[in-house]
C-alpha cells in the first residue's frame, strides 16, 4: 500500500508542478502575489524578473501542497517556517542575487520535507 500511494502522490505532486510552469509561462512575470499591489522592494524585484517569478510560484505550489499534507501540528510549524523565511526575504530587498539564493534554499528546504514525508508513508 505505501508503494501505491508514494507514487500517486509523486505524481500529482509532478502534475501541479507542471501544470505551475505551463501557467507561469504563459503569463508574463506571474508571482504567487498580486504584482499590482506589490509595494516592498523585494516584491518589485521578484515581478520585475521571470525567474524570480517562476521561483515564487514553484515555492508557493509546494509549500501549499505539503501543507495540505501534514497533520495539524506539522502544519503550524510549516507556517511558522514560512513566515520566518519571508521576513529573511523581505531583507534581501532588491537584491536579486540575495533573492534567488533565499528561493533556492526554501524551495530546497520543501524538496526535502516532502522527501521525508513521502518516505514515511501511507498517507
Amino acid at each position: 500500500m505505501n508503494r501505491q500511494r508514494n507514487p500517486a502522490i509523486k505524481r500529482r505532486l509532478r502534475c501541479a508542478l507542471f501544470a505551475m510552469v505551463t501557467l507561469s509561462s504563459a503569463t508574463a512575470f506571474a508571482a504567487s502575489f498580486d504584482c499590482g499591489r506589490a509595494r516592498l522592494a523585494d516584491e518589485k524585484a521578484i515581478c520585475a524578473s521571470r525567474q524570480l517569478s517562476e521561483m515564487d510560484v514553484e515555492m508557493a505550489v509546494r509549500y501549499q501542497m505539503l501543507t495540505g499534507l501534514v497533520a495539524m501540528g506539522a502544519r503550524g510549524d510549516m507556517q511558522d517556517e514560512q513566515q520566518v523565511w519571508l521576513k529573511s526575504r523581505k531583507a534581501c530587498g532588491g537584491n536579486r542575487s540575495c533573492l534567488l539564493n533565499a528561493y533556492r534554499r526554501r524551495i530546497g528546504t520543501l524538496k526535502d520535507e516532502y522527501a521525508n514525508l513521502a518516505s514515511r508513508g501511507p498517507f
